[in-house]
């Protein structure tokens, strides 16, 4: 329930503190003492529209603080939790209003949007008057009313999770369509390159390895080259070999016959014989080191140029290749299942389908029952209300075509103010006054479920009379006996039926004499006494007699 209500220079208060209590509390005054006020600072402070006008004369800001108890199980917890705000003790709303027209709003200390302020406000209190926007006259809140009324809420909640499955069902299987059919517009595509890759046989990091062996051997060749030459030159048809050995044997022949002479230049030959010899086995040794074989090159340079020709022609790497390669052979795969996986999913669609529809349609019989049985308690309300010939119509319509997660039903709430009279939106047909006893009628039906559990009621006795005001005095009580109940009103009838009585009235800050002297409105709580004395005052007028005081001790006892 709302606990207390804090105001800062809004209007004509200064300061105002109220600490409110359960049951209904009335609030009484003058015309014009800032009843009004009092609501329009709620408003404010539960997100409705700011305006600078609202900030008190000459201050720069006003502000407005709501203070409330909860239950733990209050849905205002888990909206609370969802918005990542503080949920310890009371909750606590504030509103700032600025001169310049700005507005800052916090919830538990913690700055929020307007429009979280307005999503956790309406789970709190509903303001319900002849002119202001209220959420039982929005056709959008019907059908969560009537699911309220009827008990079906948690056959709503399966109903909307249905509908969620049956969307991702349907959003899969036609993914999976879009898929296809662009598999199939481009099968002979992926078929030809799941063939060339498939012969290609591309391997993570081949291009490198590759390209390192084609450059070693494209090294080697030069160098065997030079290698091949170098070893002609010592042990080829060029070599000096045979012509030293020759030479050699013929000097040796002669040795006999000049021993000395022949010896050394012998020697000589011999050890360039041996030097040829070392060089001949190391050019061997590094011409086989130096392996080189033409054909390979050629075989390496052509799968490089495959594989870089294949990864531009599928726009990857080379190294990427075996990834496209894998896609491609999925995309056939998948093409070659098509039907089969199509057919699982489309199954799967009309499974989830039938069971949205069953559920949706059991739903819907659930409705229409409620709805006549609400038809009926709303009716039992209205003849004490003065509304005797009237008629209220829960209007459900079933469209399976327009199907959504609500279910297939559109619930608006209709009257018939008069026999014979065509029925019509709430809204659209009745009158001010009317209006507000339907609503009242249908929230004392609607109290226990799904209200809000502060109810605030502007002047909805407004143009009736003593017997009506007295019907509406008697479920203005009923209400609150399950839900906080405020009400600004100016029928002794209803204010006699309060179990809280506060007053409002214009006090001067300065001389009274002084024709500019400023003013505030004040808000004072009533004793039993002063209650009597103002009660007496709204049967009167300005002259409180005798017998205005016996009147409005008739009413405080009949309402006892």
């Amino acid at each position: 329930m709302l606990a207390a209500l804090s105001i800062r220079d809004i209007v004509l208060i200064e300061k105002l503190d109220l600490a409110l209590a359960e049951g209904l509390t009335v609030l009484t005054g003058e015309t014009g003492a800032g009843k009004s006020i009092l609501l329009d600072a709620v408003s404010l402070a539960l997100g409705g529209r700011g305006d600078g006008a609202l900030v008190r004369h000459g201050q720069t800001k006003g502000q407005v603080t709501l203070t409330f108890d909860l239950p733990l199980d209050h849905p205002a917890h888990a909206m609370l939790a969802a918005a990542e705000l503080p949920d310890e003790g009371p909750l606590v709303i504030r509103r700032i209003q600025m001169a310049d027209g700005r507005t800052r709003a916090s919830i538990n200390e913690e700055a929020v949007s307007v429009q979280t302020l307005r999503l956790i406000g309406a789970s709190l209190v509903e303001l319900h008057g002849q002119h202001d926007d209220r959420a039982m006259v929005d056709p959008a809140s019907h059908r969560q009313l009537l699911d309220a009324f009827g008990g079906l809420g948690a056959e709503a909640i399966a109903v909307g999770d249905l509908w969620r499955r049956w969307r991702v069902a349907q959003e899969e299987a036609q993914a999976e369509r879009d898929r296809l059919e662009a598999a199939a517009r481009d099968a002979d595509f992926i078929r030809h390159a799941v063939e060339e890759l498939t012969a290609l046989a591309p391997e993570p990091g081949e291009e490198a390895s590759l390209s390192e062996r084609r450059t070693a051997m494209m090294r080697s060749e030069k160098i065997a080259a030079d290698l091949d030459e170098a070893l002609d030159a010592v042990s080829g048809g060029s070599s000096p070999v045979p012509s030293l050995a020759a030479a050699v044997r013929r000097l040796e022949r002669r040795a006999g016959e000049a021993q000395d002479l022949v010896r050394p230049a012998v020697e000589a030959i011999d050890q360039a014989l041996d030097a040829l010899e070392t060089a001949r086995l190391h050019l061997e040794a590094a011409r086989a080191d130096a392996d080189f074989e033409p054909r390979e090159l050629e075989r390496i340079e052509e799968r490089l140029f495959g594989l870089r020709a294949a990864a531009r022609k599928y726009h990857a790497s080379a190294d990427d290749l075996p990834t496209v390669a894998a896609r491609y052979i999925a995309d056939l795969e998948r093409l070659d299942r098509s039907a089969a996986t199509l057919a699982r999913l489309e199954a799967a669609v009309a499974e989830a389908g039938a069971a949205y529809g069953m559920a949706a349609e059991a739903l819907s019989r659930g409705r229409h029952a409620a709805a006549a049985v609400l038809d009926a308690a709303v009716g039992a309300e209205l003849p004490p209300l003065k509304l005797e010939r009237a008629a209220f119509i829960t209007r459900v319509t079933s469209d399976p075509s327009a199907a959504g997660p609500g279910g297939h039903d559109q619930v608006e709430f209709w009257v018939r103010t008069n026999p014979g009279t065509r029925p019509g939106a709430l809204m659209k047909v009745a009158s001010g006054g009317e209006l507000a006893r339907f609503l009242l009628a249908l929230k004392v039906v609607l109290a226990d479920r799904g209200s809000a559990p502060t109810l605030i009621f502007d002047e909805i006795d407004t143009g009736v009379g003593g017997a009506v005001a007295d019907a509406i005095g008697q479920r203005l009580g009923r209400l609150a006996d399950r839900v906080q109940v405020l009400c600004v009103t100016h029928a002794p009838q209803v204010a006699a039926r309060a179990r809280n009585h506060l007053l409002i009235a214009k006090a001067s800050l300065a001389d009274p004499a002084e024709l500019d002297a400023p003013v505030t409105t004040r808000v004072a709580a009533l004793t039993a006494a002063t209650r009597r004395e103002e009660i007496a005052r709204m049967l009167a007028g300005a002259t409180v007699t005798a017998e205005a005081r016996a009147a409005a001790d008739r009413l405080l006892k009949a309402a006892r």
